[in-house]
């Protein structure tokens, strides 16, 4: 089984944050970008995971279980609900334990789902997860909750639709198993953004129309310069803030990013197709998970979803899927048809994801690294695709530091690990050095502890 941890923060955010003024503001920023780095996944991209058939067929009712890591950083944590227990009165652990219940009662009342696999899985999840983390994420097993820093966070677990996010990236892996770059990884995101908001607006009663289409409006505190994390009908607007910087999102294909950070945009271009549905369901009016929630549902688990699928491939599945399920010029058909043309996806365009782009080796043996020779070392991915980057020179680094950067650099420890399939919401890191003729970019969950520290250490000396 390919386990892989997909995180509601994109890491653009998290390092524009950790690059502030603010202490208080800065430092639990670095901290959740240390403790993201430290996740370890198998490498390669999502494949889907076959459910296992249910024990007991007629017996299907949802099971939790909710742990606290007590502020550590170490999984599963102490359980402190289960199934059937009283509320704790723990704000984090209720929150989490009712959270799933919406998400599993979304999937098994209206799509006929019996969990994330399909099959009774467990719903796994652990609370007070790190000191002031910032962050939320789904590491193939259960969902873990961070505080939030205080500052620009709140808890994690205050947002219903980042916990019906994150619980949908376990039923795309195990369905679909979009992988996690380029257009297939912003459908990855895209995904996991509809049937989040569905879960937000079931449990509200709301219609396409009275529905607010935002990801993570309960997450932004006071003095912040923004209403959400995302906003599916209006991508590119959800904040404006000095320190989480200007939404990235693109809300037509004219305005496609083109970027090799965060595996491809998959935080930033999935703002496309998530402004193609919320308009679709708008336009089909009533209930969005009715009608356009059962059409993205029928495509994502109906077998003609490749795994490499682009915008144009998934658009022509759902036109045909609510042709199937609706009728040829049914309402429904020509809303989702007319959606996907206002954000200027043509489904019959269909374009092979490019191949990634080789590295380029490293020397054959140890060369010598001038102390004039620049160094850039830049991060990318995660769930808020925050940018991080530091460029210096071997001069200007400790010791020992400029030591173990010399070794990386000269021989193939990098290179040995480049190109390796990232993990959803997960980091990168772009290595530079023009003097050695170096440029790799390797994923976080294939660097070793040293080398993790290393690079992690190298992008926040400024901030010491």
């Amino acid at each position: 089984m390919t386990h892989t941890r997909h995180s509601i923060i994109p890491p653009y955010l998290l390092r524009r944050l950790a690059d502030s003024a603010e202490p208080e503001v800065a430092q639990p920023a670095a901290r959740t970008l240390l403790a993201d780095q430290g996740f370890r996944a198998d490498r390669g991209g999502l494949r889907p995971v076959p459910a296992r058939p249910s024990m007991i067929a007629d017996d299907v009712a949802v099971n939790r279980e909710i742990s606290s890591a007590n502020n550590a950083e170490r999984l599963p944590g102490t359980v402190v609900r289960r199934e059937g227990e009283p509320a704790t009165g723990d704000p984090a652990a209720d929150e989490a334990y009712d959270g799933f219940g919406a998400t599993w009662t979304l999937f098994h009342e209206v799509y006929g789902r019996n969990s994330i696999d399909g099959a009774g899985m467990l719903l796994r999840g652990t609370v007070h997860y790190g000191r002031s983390y910032d962050n939320a994420f789904w590491d193939g097993t259960r969902m873990v909750f961070g505080d939030g820093d205080g500052k620009i966070f709140a808890r994690f677990t205050a947002s219903l639709e980042v916990i019906g996010h994150e619980l949908t990236h376990g039923v795309t892996e195990r369905t679909a198993g979009l992988v996690y770059s380029g257009q297939p990884g912003a459908l990855n995101e895209h995904v996991s953004d509809v049937f989040g908001v569905l879960v937000k607006q079931r449990q509200l009663g709301q219609t396409a129309a009275d529905a607010d289409w935002l990801i993570g409006a309960d997450l932004l505190l006071p003095g912040v310069q923004g209403v959400a994390l995302r906003s599916m009908i209006a991508p590119g607007t959800a904040y404006d803030d000095p320190r989480l910087g200007k939404d990235p999102q693109p809300d037509h294909m004219d305005r496609f990013v083109d970027t090799t950070d965060d595996h491809g945009g998959v935080h930033i271009n999935s703002g496309i197709p998530n402004r193609a549905f919320a308009l679709a369901a708008r336009a089909i009016g009533g209930q969005a998970w009715v009608a356009a929630g059962q059409v993205w549902y029928d495509v994502l688990t109906g077998g003609g979803l490749t795994t490499r699928a682009d915008f144009a491939a998934f658009a022509g599945l759902t036109i045909e899927a609510a042709k199937t399920r609706f009728g040829d010029g049914s309402s429904e058909h020509t809303a989702i048809a007319d959606a996907w043309a206002q954000v200027g996806v043509t489904p019959a365009s269909r374009v092979e994801p490019a191949p990634a782009t080789p590295a380029e080796p490293a020397p054959a043996s140890p060369l010598p690294v001038p102390g004039d020779a620049d160094l850039l070392l830049r991060r990318t991915g995660g769930v808020t695709g925050m940018v991080r980057e530091r460029r210096t020179c071997f001069d200007d680094l400790p010791a020992r530091d400029a030591r173990r950067w010399g070794r990386l650099l000269t021989s193939d420890a990098l290179t040995g690990i480049a190109g390796g399939g990232p993990i959803a919401d997960g980091y990168c890191y772009r290595v530079a050095c023009e003097a050695l003729s170096v440029d790799v970019t390797v994923g976080e969950q294939d660097l070793s502890e040293s080398q993790r520290r290393l690079f992690q250490r190298t992008l926040l000396a400024e901030d010491e």
